[in-house]
């Protein structure tokens, strides 16, 4: 039933299908009055939040000759259109529509609007006797006929996935949704300010890629008609940073969309939004203390305070943020010396007993990745850094300067999740040919998460790449913690939904 809003009862459809018609018969009438239901522009002077703030001391029962001309979206009306509630995006101003100030054509012409309709109105500020901020409105213009009707009321809109695949709609009836992307704007402001200050350039790197580098993550695939070869959107945005770095820039970041070809859950879309960072001439433990400044000043920049009420907890950003070496974590909360199990086929054992399940060509690192996010990663509820992870997981990063077998490498945790992924930067092109040249073994082995041989960046790094520190944060993420949302689609204005099957 073309027009029909989808998820919705066959009941529900065929009355949503006889208000469209209704409204359409009110849109014809309209037009045969000489009246345009789609004009082009309205000049207006103010919004409903202005007016609210610079009438706040009108006392009830009083009225000014002020003139005001405001626009918004009609959500309610009473006493048959002599009160109008009308929404802009700053907040609600009440009109009062009266034959004293309007005349008997106009009176009768409000009648053929309806919930979700724009009109713009002139008149002069007034405050009722209940103390309602009002326009008495002189003037009014059509300026948009709606034709399909919204829910009922503010809670009438509760479907989730009707809520996801009408995102438009979920924001006119649910302002909390509207407040969430207002805030994920301010978080994304804060941090490029924040990096601007500190004379980082923002720089955009490709999104179509020949190979998809830079992280373990399985690519969408499309093609090139003109050139004839396949290529991958960005599953990271990584080494074309560092090859800025190579080109003589020394502070670079991009906040950018990411595709990873990856399940949906309440943590993850296949579309989402991550800064990457690269910094010449520090390591991770300089990027550390940058992160912890970059975060608490981006969750004041949103809040206004240092800490965050997500999901019944309190998390603090206030650094500095413990820090806690992988194996270290695993012995303090599962209870194993990982360090001590040095045969691989124990070490197995080790996982397997506390019930961790491994893949059949699991490396050492692996298993100790592996029971560290079984049994720990969950546990981390405050802003925790874990550093130093196993070299076998992580090909871009340098080796530790005094643990082999280890990695300069942290991820930072907040509530159980992984937030951050930073380290200090494998700078030497003919390790990191070993170690992708290893990647590769394993993809052509049908690991399809591990990285290709990327021989163009093997070449960029061969002209010379200083010391660095890089770090990759989720946006997404962070703003889920930021405005306390359960699921990373309530901060994605329109996340990845499966089509629903159309009607035969």
């Amino acid at each position: 039933m073309e027009g029909v809003q989808a998820g919705v009862s066959t009941v529900e459809a065929d009355e949503s299908f006889r208000l469209r018609n209704e409204r359409l018969r009110k849109l014809e009438e309209l037009k045969s009055k000489g009246i345009t239901p789609y004009p082009y522009r309205f000049s207006r002077t103010h919004k409903a939040a202005e007016l609210q703030d610079i009438y706040k001391d009108l006392a009830a029962e009083n009225e000014t000759q002020d003139v005001v001309r405001v626009c918004g979206k009609v959500m309610k009306e009473r006493n048959t259109w002599m009160f109008v509630d009308l929404y802009d995006e700053s907040g609600k101003i009440q009109l009062f529509c009266h034959k004293d100030s309007l005349d008997a054509e106009k009176l009768k012409t409000l009648r053929l609007l309806d919930k979700g309709d724009y009109l713009g109105v002139e008149g002069t500020i007034r405050r009722t006797k209940a103390g309602e901020l009002s326009i008495r409105v002189t003037d009014y213009t059509i300026l948009s006929k709606s034709l399909l009707p919204l829910p009922d009321s503010w809670e009438g809109f509760t479907d989730v996935e009707a809520r996801y695949r009408h995102r438009y709609v979920d924001m006119v009836m649910n302002p909390s949704v509207r407040e969430t992307l207002k805030k994920r704007s301010l978080a994304v402001r804060a941090i490029r300010k924040f990096l601007d200050d500190r004379d980082f350039l923002e720089i955009e790197t490709p999104t179509l890629q020949v190979e998809a580098g830079g992280a373990d993550a399985r690519p969408f695939i499309t093609h090139h008609n003109t050139l004839d070869i396949d290529l991958f959107l960005r599953i990271a945005t990584e080494l074309h940073l560092k090859r800025l770095i190579v080109g003589g820039f020394e502070r670079v970041y991009e906040i950018g969309r990411i595709f990873r070809n990856e399940g949906i859950s309440t943590r993850h879309n296949p579309e989402f939004t991550m800064l990457e960072m690269y910094c010449a001439y520090g390591d991770y433990n300089d990027l550390m203390n940058f992160a912890e400044e970059m975060l608490l000043d981006c969750c004041i920049a949103v809040t206004g305070k240092h800490e965050v009420e997500y999901q019944g907890q309190t998390i603090d950003f206030t650094p500095p943020f413990k820090r806690l070496r992988m194996v270290d974590s695993i012995k303090s909360v599962a209870g194993v010396d990982v360090e001590q199990i040095t045969s691989l086929e124990e070490l197995k054992k080790t996982a397997t007993a506390l019930g961790v399940e491994l893949g059949d060509e699991a490396s050492r690192g692996e298993v100790i990745n592996a029971i560290f996010e079984s049994k720990v990663e969950s546990t981390l509820v405050q802003p925790t850094f874990i550093i130093d992870y196993p070299v076998e997981i992580s090909p871009l990063t340098k080796v530790h300067r005094t643990k082999p077998g280890e990695v300069e490498r942290f991820e930072l945790f907040v509530y159980g999740r992984e937030l951050a992924n930073g380290y200090s930067e494998l700078t030497d092109p003919l390790d990191q040919r070993a170690r992708l040249e290893e990647q590769a073994r394993k993809k052509a082995a049908g690991n399809e998460e591990a990285m290709p041989l990327d021989l163009d960046f093997i070449e960029a790094m061969e002209y010379g790449m200083p010391p660095m520190m890089g770090i990759g944060i989720g946006i997404d993420r962070l703003v889920m913690l930021l405005t306390n949302s359960a699921s990373i689609r309530d901060v994605i204005a329109f996340p990845t939904m499966k089509p629903l099957k159309k009607a035969e």
